[in-house]
């Protein structure tokens, strides 16, 4: 069963994993409160569980700027889901963040228990196939191993005008899903993809939990 957002945005903040500032919204007129507290620019993401990829279907919006372009963006994703008949859960706004993209991730083998993946986000896990693996429990030196078996660390450190990243706090979530993976052995998948890192902060922007 997939958790909805609410259950598991609970569950990343217990095991402090970093979440971009994020809600959900039924009510056009809420939604935009939010928005104006969070700040423009924001993303628009349609919540309905029978969704695998948002993007294909226009439940994606980015780079909202103002008032004019929020009601805009929210009306298509309405008019998308009654068009394709998707049963609306509701419409997520959040922060807009720029970065290099990351994914973590951890699946539970019969054999070996939770394993945890770490690669590129975004295109880069799904083309490049970019991604290493440890078995939980993880260390610090055994993250860092990881992390540096892949394509993406050439990035993280500031390739070419990419922002460079604080390694440290990525190994921390790391450790954190290690930790959560081995406590909660209900959980039996979760994919933070993608998490994007730049000079500032690293935050968590899209998460699927599944029990």
């Amino acid at each position: 069963m997939l958790l909805d957002f609410n259950q598991t945005k609970k569950i990343l903040s217990k095991y402090k994993i970093p979440f971009c500032r994020s809600e959900v919204f039924k009510s056009k007129k809420e939604a935009l409160k939010f928005a104006k507290i969070i700040n423009f620019p924001v993303v628009l993401k349609i919540m309905a569980s029978q969704v695998l990829h948002r993007t294909e279907i226009g439940g994606v919006k980015i780079g909202i700027k103002n008032k004019e372009e929020f009601k805009r963006a929210f009306d298509e994703i309405l008019f998308s889901t009654k068009k394709k008949k998707i049963n609306f859960e509701g419409v997520l706004v959040q922060k807009e963040m720029k970065g290099t993209e990351i994914a973590i991730g951890m699946k539970r083998d019969e054999i070996f228990g939770p394993v945890i993946m770490f690669g590129g986000g975004g295109i880069f896990i799904e083309l490049l196939k970019d991604v290493s693996f440890g078995i939980c429990p993880l260390k610090t030196p055994e993250i860092k191993e990881m992390i540096k078996e892949t394509k993406i660390y050439g990035l993280l450190k500031g390739f070419r005008g990419f922002p460079k990243v604080n390694i440290e706090k990525i190994i921390k979530i790391a450790q954190n899903l290690s930790k959560l993976s081995l406590k909660d052995k209900k959980i039996k998948e979760i994919d933070l993809n993608p998490i994007i890192c730049n000079e500032k902060e690293i935050l968590v922007v899209d998460a699927k939990i599944i029990i």
